[in-house]
């Protein structure tokens, strides 16, 4: 009796129509409703507006900004813990990555509302939003930092960093030289996971800046509520912004498997 194959193509066939029912048509809706009016007749009126209104190009300037600091400290704060994790031969290190990556499986409201509460506390909450904003995201997205990064250097092969040591190079001309560019598909991963949520995370700018700070994710929340053509057109320049800094940041790029050079 001949068993029945099933095609590849078959078995894509489920995602397709998820595809199609979540994701394309969504979007027509969205780009319908960004380049029409009020009457539902093609217009370049909001597009126009959005770029003649101070108000919402400082929006998005404020929003790459705290999205850019964000994506900073986060790897900063990442880059070492990962490579301490990732280089050091202790038995129980998959003991203390976990303890860094617990954070993303508490909620994610309640995690903010324990730092709000412990910058009330110290006294910082509502004298510096900017910084409370930033610290709330860098507190929330530093596991989405951690993570990749970790999972990149401990795949890179120890014979390379040996061979650098045989070839005269010290321990500093090794690690720049060796173990960031190779480490460099988790850093883009961990730079893509965390700079582009953190430009819409009205949440924490909401909680922990008193709501004084409106970024692009809010902008977006509110106009849906009463304009739903504006709060397409925002939507849609947010979409183009995502893309263009994916495509910057290599996202779109195919990376070989190569040894050690891989997520």
């Amino acid at each position: 009796m001949k068993i029945p194959r099933i095609s590849r193509k078959t078995l894509g066939i489920p995602y397709a129509v998820f595809l199609i029912c979540f994701v394309i048509i969504p979007m027509l809706i969205i780009v319908v409703y960004a380049f029409t009016d009020q009457n539902m007749r093609f217009s370049f009126e909001n597009f126009i507006e959005f770029f003649s209104d101070p108000t919402k190009l400082s929006t998005i300037v404020y929003s790459l900004v705290i999205a850019l600091l964000t994506t900073c400290f986060t790897l900063l704060i990442a880059y070492p813990v990962a490579y301490i994790l990732a280089r050091s031969k202790m038995k129980k290190k998959y003991v203390l990555l976990l303890l860094f990556v617990t954070p993303m499986w508490i909620n994610f409201v309640l995690r903010v509302n324990a730092i709000r509460e412990l910058l009330n506390w110290i006294g910082l909450l509502g004298e510096t939003n900017y910084f409370n904003t930033v610290l709330g995201m860098v507190y929330d997205f530093l596991p989405f930092m951690i993570l990749p990064l970790y999972t990149t250097m401990i795949k890179i092969d120890n014979s390379l960093l040996e061979a650098s040591a045989d070839l005269g190079g010290n321990p500093f001309v090794t690690f720049t030289r060796v173990t960031v560019p190779l480490s460099m598909p988790g850093v883009l991963s961990g730079i893509t996971m965390v700079f582009l949520p953190s430009m819409t995370n009205y949440v924490v700018s909401d909680m922990l800046g008193n709501s004084k700070i409106t970024i692009i994710g809010k902008f977006i929340e509110t106009y849906f509520g009463t304009d739903w053509h504006m709060g397409s057109m925002i939507a849609l320049i947010l979409l183009v912004i995502v893309f263009a800094t994916t495509a910057l940041s290599g996202g779109f790029r195919s990376e070989n498997n190569t040894r050690g050079a891989t997520i």
